[in-house]
């Protein structure tokens, strides 16, 4: 069997989360130490907590939501990208120079993936330009990754990079961890909670080599 390798983060009391959205709480509801039956946590967290799939319906009020995303996007080959040169954006120069070709899933792995050794939110990430997205919409790609909370740079005045790729129905995966990935080609299995109605749900990501 091929090794698999996890590139979720893990979701806990106190993690990282986009600022205004809903953090993350999990607290004990049934518990043996109790004389309980059994262990039984309840949850409450954000649709886009840590390892998250977005829906275009995060974006557009009547578009897919997550249960209606089509799976074959989210399942098959796919190639991680090395651009941890990237200083603060991802231009179209930038993908072709790492060589993204005709791959159809792709994952950034930048600086971003450091960030996960530290306690707060860093506003410095790495993002997708607005240019970037449309490249990728024109190349038909199913699905982009990114190692950080969001794909695009902090509280834009236009949200273009979500919109272009969602209204192209190009699945948006954010909050993955690449540090210890190396680039080339892999399989990826990346399955979203399926939410009834909902616009992004947390998800389990695992990559394989081919």
């Amino acid at each position: 069997m091929k090794p698999i390798i996890d590139i979720s983060v893990p979701i806990f009391n106190g993690m990282v989360v986009y600022p205004g959205d809903a953090g993350a709480e999990i607290e004990p509801y049934h518990q043996i130490s109790r004389g309980d039956a059994a262990n039984l946590s309840q949850l409450r967290l954000g649709s886009h907590t840590g390892t998250h799939v977005d829906a275009p319906h995060h974006f557009i009020d009547d578009g897919e939501t997550v249960d209606q995303l089509d799976l074959d996007a989210l399942v098959g080959p796919a190639m991680v990208l090395d651009l941890t040169a990237a200083e603060s954006e991802i231009t179209p120069g930038g993908l072709e120079a790492a060589g993204i070709g005709d791959a159809e899933r792709i994952l950034l792995k930048t600086r971003n993936s450091s960030l996960w050794e530290q306690s707060g939110f860093s506003k410095e990430f790495v993002a997708l330009s607005p240019d970037a997205a449309d490249f990728l919409v024109d190349k038909k790609v199913k699905l982009v990754g990114i190692d950080y909370l969001s794909i695009e740079r902090f509280h834009p005045p236009v949200h273009h990079v979500h919109e272009a790729l969602l209204r192209a129905s190009v699945v948006v995966l954010e909050g993955i961890n690449l540090a210890k990935v190396d680039p080339g080609d892999y399989q990826l299995a990346c399955l979203p909670l399926k939410i009834r109605g909902g616009d992004g749900a947390p998800a389990r990501a695992i990559l394989t080599r081919p």
